[in-house]
């Protein structure tokens, strides 16, 4: 048998108490988080608003963290180099919100900056269209619920994704990780890794929970 797969945890802080941002930030890395999720939300490409660039900077000054910056907006080429100077260390878009051209332009300016770079696709979308990006990309981010939602369930057929695009990074010996975001529990956490996943967003699941190590060891 081969050695049991540990995901990463990043918890999502759209979950956190806002009030007390740093504890909560702090109080999640103690208990074991590899990477805090930074969701940033425009109202536009999904329904929700959330936060942005001062927000971002303000988190930066508090930690050292891997902070995983999650781009659900419009035209994200517009501001990834503004992520990147705010103290983003991976600055993620989603392959819907520009065209083609801008996505990949959008990637070059973020490795420009020596940041990492990533790509989300929503549920409805084929993984096959990213199939271009893979060598430029320092992870895939494959959505579990629909983006900008809050309290959807897992959506099982997600995996497939998963599992095929773990497959064609190691055909093509990429370093990229694959990322799942939406619905991550203790139970949806076994199909994720079983599927190839090797980052897992987590928000409610461990910011709710009265014991956060365990909420972080039980999906790891």
């Amino acid at each position: 048998m081969g050695a049991k797969r540990i995901m990463k945890i990043a918890p999502s802080i759209l979950s956190a108490d806002f009030s007390r941002l740093g504890e909560e930030v702090s109080d999640v890395l103690n208990a074991g988080a590899d990477y805090i999720h930074f969701d940033v939300m425009d109202g536009n490409f999904v329904p929700n608003i959330s936060f942005g660039i001062p927000v971002l900077k303000s988190l930066r000054k508090v930690t050292d963290a891997f902070l995983d910056v999650h781009l659900m907006i419009d035209r994200p080429v517009r501001y990834v180099e503004n992520f990147c100077d705010a103290g983003a260390d991976l600055v993620n878009v989603h392959y819907e919100a520009d065209s083609r051209e801008n996505i990949r332009k959008a990637i070059e300016l973020i490795k420009q900056k020596g940041k990492k770079a990533g790509i989300t696709i929503k549920p409805a979308s084929s993984v096959e269209e990213i199939l271009e990006f893979l060598p430029m990309l320092d992870l895939v981010l494959i959505m579990t619920v629909e983006p900008g939602f809050g309290g959807q369930s897992f959506m099982t057929e997600q995996l497939e994704k998963i599992s095929f695009i773990s497959a064609k990074i190691r055909e093509l010996g990429l370093d990229c990780e694959i990322e799942a975001d939406g619905g991550v529990n203790s139970e949806t956490a076994q199909l994720l890794k079983k599927a190839g996943c090797t980052v897992a967003v987590a928000g409610s699941y461990v910011f709710g929970a009265k014991d956060r190590k365990a909420a972080i060891d039980s999906i790891r």
